[in-house]
């Protein structure tokens, strides 16, 4: 996405770069050379002189959002290169806040926020999905249910056994419809392509199966608050799958709660 807009080229070969521009990228898991190698393999799929590119990667071995020192050495970057889109990824290596604090969570996207206004420019956010359940979309996001409301437009990549499935949503825009990418290898190095799918992209698990997989992660019984806030699920959608659970045997009520049946 970074090296589209810098260079004015379709991402993943379908999506044009309107507003074309310099671009800033941070990859805090990844060592340079390797994003050096990266980004000279896509150079070569895509025919760029890498020399020509308009990319630029902070080289830094940190950065914090919730340090001052660090914000303000951001905002020097920002006001020097003056880029069309800021990459940040992950979000989980660029703080030291807790995820699922709402207060903390807000004030650092708010934040990002402020610098997507001072500097018109796009800030793309990586985030992690959890892994304890297969939740659609933006209620598969590790952490504070902020992130999600704070999202203009989210790209979901997940793999559907040797596939990858990209979903898009946009607060303001109707969506596409989901796209199967590919990891094609070339001479140049591996890159993504939008391909046809092979079969029918599996639908979110039901919420029964979502209950017992919570249940089963969980190290203790959980209260049925508990499974709503971790669900984000309506109260008498939950009560209704509880009790189907129950009657079948997959669940079991506890004195302080909920489990999963042993054989589940």
């Amino acid at each position: 996405m970074a090296l589209s807009v810098a260079s004015a080229t379709p991402c993943l070969g379908r999506f044009a770069a309107d507003e074309p521009g310099k671009t800033l990228v941070y990859l805090a898991e990844d060592a340079l050379p390797a994003v050096r190698s990266r980004i000279e393999g896509l150079c070569r799929h895509r025919g760029l002189d890498i020399r020509a590119l308009d990319l630029h990667v902070i080289t830094a071995p940190s950065l914090r959002l919730d340090l001052a020192a660090d914000r303000e050495r951001l905002a020097l970057s920002l006001e020097r290169l003056r880029p069309r889109l800021l990459l940040l990824d992950p979000l989980v290596r660029l703080h030291r806040l807790d995820e699922n604090n709402a207060t903390e969570v807000s004030g650092l996207l708010g934040y990002l926020r402020e610098l997507q206004r001072a500097f018109d420019l796009a800030v793309v956010l990586v985030h992690h999905a959890s892994k304890k359940h297969g939740r659609p979309g933006g209620q598969a996001l590790r952490g504070s249910s902020d992130i999600h409301a704070w999202t203009d437009s989210s790209a979901y990549l997940v793999r559907s056994g040797e596939r990858l499935v990209l979903t898009l949503e946009h607060r303001a825009a109707a969506a596409l419809s989901p796209l199967t990418l590919r990891l094609v290898e070339t001479p140049s190095g591996p890159h993504l392509e939008v391909g046809d799918p092979t079969g029918p992209i599996p639908a979110a698990p039901p919420l029964a199966a979502s209950i017992i997989e919570a249940l089963r992660a969980a190290a203790r019984p959980l209260a049925r608050g508990e499974l709503r806030a971790e669900l984000r699920v309506n109260n008498q959608r939950l009560g209704d799958a509880l009790a189907a659970l129950e009657k079948s045997g997959a669940v079991q009520r506890a004195a302080d709660g909920w489990r999963a049946a042993a054989s589940q």
